[in-house]
């Protein structure tokens, strides 16, 4: 009977710290010394936003590596042999689904799940850890937990006559049509409320996606770790100014002389809705930081109502100070997970 293959998923609500900690656990698993019958660890990005090129500080990339001082041999021979497929690392990690796509297109959650997938056989089959990090509850409970999606192909016709609606003619009528989707839809995303009119138009309803995880079957033997910081809107409002010094806003104005639309900013949500209404002349500039953070807020408050449904999360230490802990505290966990 084939074992299934061990992986580690880091979740938690956004400016919650998980990329760091991937990157750290990662690290240490690479390093001389660490698990047995493993050659490293790699990551996989779960941000349904992270794919799209472009769009680096609005959505918190990590640092891609400049210099691969850090790489092992086998890993810079992959580099080299891999030049068109502009390979992400940072800190001497390979990190999967980062600048992936124009965001021009639309990148589905059935995008996702396939290359997840196909990114955690060529990570294990090379004998290293597979580590999902990310806060997009929705990519990945549809990869761990093998939720059927539907395959309806984009409807460009009708798209075009939802696009004239505004999202509360969106949101009604999908309440009208769905009432079960729109009870746990994200309300205010005209892209996910198109999506789901589009489903309907073609299947009837909107299969349920967003049920409890523990009644479903997966095809990974998973180590589960939460990271939700007390001093989370703390730490929202200090990454959100340090954004907009690092040029958060030029980076908006980039995407739109590149050809981007405005709805198309619109949908990409948070950062790129906000600041784009602000260079409309729609919003004063403090209304912007203002709106802004409240939304990043309430997005917060919405990824953890998500992740707390999942029983099976070791929440780590909550406090800044304990940051050291967490990282030995989750090698601990993760050692223990890859022995049993």
């Amino acid at each position: 009977m084939n074992k299934k293959p061990k992986i580690v998923v880091i979740v938690g609500p956004t400016a919650s710290g998980k990329s760091d900690l991937a990157i750290k656990l990662a690290r240490r698993i690479s390093a001389k010394g660490g698990p047995a019958h493993y050659r490293g660890a790699e990551i996989i990005s779960a941000d349904s936003r992270q794919v799209y090129r472009g769009m680096d500080i609005g959505t918190g990339k990590i640092k891609r590596d400049t210099s691969f001082s850090l790489l092992n041999k086998y890993d810079r021979i992959k580099i080299a042999t891999n030049k068109k497929k502009l390979l992400y690392y940072s800190m001497g990690i390979h990190h999967y689904l980062i600048d992936v796509v124009s965001p021009k297109k639309i990148f589905t959650v059935s995008d996702f799940k396939s290359r997840a997938e196909k990114a955690i056989t060529d990570i294990t089959k090379r004998n290293k850890l597979p580590i999902v990090v990310g806060g997009t509850g929705q990519y990945i409970d549809t990869l761990i937990y093998n939720f059927s999606l539907p395959k309806v192909p984009p409807n460009y016709e009708l798209r075009a006559q939802f696009d004239k609606l505004t999202v509360e003619q969106l949101f009604e009528k999908l309440k009208k049509l769905d009432p079960e989707r729109a009870k746990n839809i994200e309300r205010h995303n005209p892209r996910r409320l198109i999506r789901a009119l589009e489903i309907i138009s073609s299947i009837g309803k909107v299969p349920p996606l967003n049920t409890s995880p523990i009644s479903h079957n997966t095809n990974y033997d998973v180590l589960w770790l939460g990271l939700n910081p007390k001093d989370l809107q703390k730490r929202i409002a200090t990454r959100l100014s340090a954004r907009f010094r690092q040029g958060m806003i030029a980076e908006v104005k980039k995407l739109r002389a590149n050809g981007i639309s405005w709805q198309r900013l619109y949908d990409l949500g948070l950062e790129y809705r906000w600041i784009s209404r602000y260079l409309q002349n729609k919003i004063t500039l403090q209304e912007m930081k203002d709106n802004l953070y409240r939304a990043i807020i309430q997005y917060s408050k919405r990824q953890m109502t998500w992740f707390k449904r999942n029983k099976e999360i070791h929440w780590l230490a909550p406090n800044e100070v304990e940051r050291l802990k967490n990282v030995n505290q989750s090698i601990s966990l993760v050692a223990n997970f890859l022995s049993s």
